[in-house]
């Protein structure tokens, strides 16, 4: 995925399957080798957060919530009130 100036980085909670968190981490530490002492320094929520911002890139996530359709879900949710 590309950064641009008009992009921001956000923080959010995901639901994500164990079983793909431990794919991340795995192929993380695959991917980064060992350092000379044998630990594998490399940071997979990093990892993890680049993964699925290239995925969201790659799969044209802005066209995908400007279509109101997929905002359904939101009628079968109680409002609570906007921090802003």
């Amino acid at each position: 995925m590309t950064i641009d100036e008009d992009s921001v980085r956000v923080h959010v909670n995901l639901q994500i399957r164990t079983t793909t968190l431990t794919a991340v981490v795995a192929n993380a530490k695959k991917a980064a080798g060992p350092d000379p002492d044998g630990y594998y320094r490399v940071d997979t929520a990093d990892v993890l957060s680049e993964l699925i911002s290239r995925f969201l890139g790659q799969a044209d996530f802005e066209s995908y919530v400007e279509a109101p359709d997929n905002y359904r879900f939101l009628k079968n949710t109680p409002t609570r009130p906007s921090p802003i």
